[in-house]
């Protein structure tokens, strides 16, 4: 029997304490009315940006008997959302739940996340970046960093790129398979004060760019944030600009929300307070074609 609501397996780490992962995944998805079925990779007593000591609990040894008895119920969803991935073991079960949970009109976002700010993870290495680049083939949709775009790409960091080679980027990327490539935080070339998400879909050939402005905070989880905004917009039948549009003012709204408290950005956005603006219409748009 159908779900009356669109399905999703959110494959993801869940930490304890601090807003990222699935502790921000879950409450925005089923805000947006998707129902989130976690398939979890890793338990951690905290996330790993800022705190110290934090309890790991690797699931790796147990994820194929999660996705079997999955299997055995005849499960099926409507989206596959991948996010952080701390093996290479991992990723090849992951490859493998995609391909045997496939079915048509389905969708499969993934977002490689390997690392921020010119550097990898501690927990990824090479052999992962070159298993990654494998991986995202996999996917109708992905949602690099500029960072990870970087690595996916072997390309050289740079504090900032001119449109033209993002583009050339984003067309690079769905030449290893994803339809639609999402590059985010690409920082901006003629003004530090402004950073800008930017698409290209490969199936009628338009990049789109959504711009916002720079505000100086580290708020972890962000990423994971933008991602599910536009999975949910996208499962609720928005085109690909109005998705865009939608995830970088919500986050930009998150930010905004909590850069004037005086509290750890550790622990990630003040999430609670703006989780009702996924409710509401969209009444400005903001993204421009290139």
């Amino acid at each position: 029997m159908r779900s009356p609501n669109p399905r999703v397996a959110a494959v993801h780490d869940l930490s304890g304490f601090g807003r990222a992962s699935l502790t921000v995944i879950i409450p925005i998805l089923s805000t947006m009315g998707i129902q989130v079925c976690p398939l979890p990779t890793a338990v951690l007593s905290t996330h790993t940006g800022g705190f110290d000591g934090y309890k790991f609990i690797d699931l790796t040894d147990h994820l194929e008997e999660y996705i079997r008895h999955w299997t055995s119920l005849g499960i099926e969803f409507d989206c596959i959302y991948s996010g952080f991935l701390g093996s290479p073991r991992q990723i090849d079960i992951i490859s493998g739940f995609i391909e045997s949970f496939r079915r048509p009109g389905q969708l499969v976002v993934i977002d490689p996340v390997m690392g921020d700010d010119g550097g990898l993870y501690s927990a990824v290495n090479t052999r992962m970046v070159h298993q990654m680049r494998r991986y995202i083939g996999l996917a109708d949709i992905i949602t690099p960093n500029y960072t990870e775009a970087v690595y996916l790409l072997d390309k050289p960091y740079k504090d900032s790129v001119d449109e033209e080679e993002i583009k050339e980027w984003l067309f690079l990327l769905t030449e290893q398979g994803p339809d639609i490539a999402i590059i985010t935080s690409v920082p901006d070339c003629k003004s530090r004060k402004t950073t800008s998400v930017i698409a290209y879909n490969s199936g009628d050939g338009r990049f789109w760019k959504v711009k916002c402005d720079y505000i100086p905070a580290g708020f972890p989880g962000t990423g994971d944030g933008f991602a599910s905004v536009m999975v949910g917009s996208i499962m609720q039948r928005d085109s690909l600009p109005i998705a865009l549009d939608r995830a970088v003012q919500f986050i930009s709204s998150a930010i905004r929300a909590s850069y004037g408290h005086r509290y750890p950005e550790r622990e990630g956005v003040l999430l609670e307070r703006v989780l009702g603006n996924l409710k509401m219409p969209v009444l400005t748009c903001t993204y421009e074609i290139l």
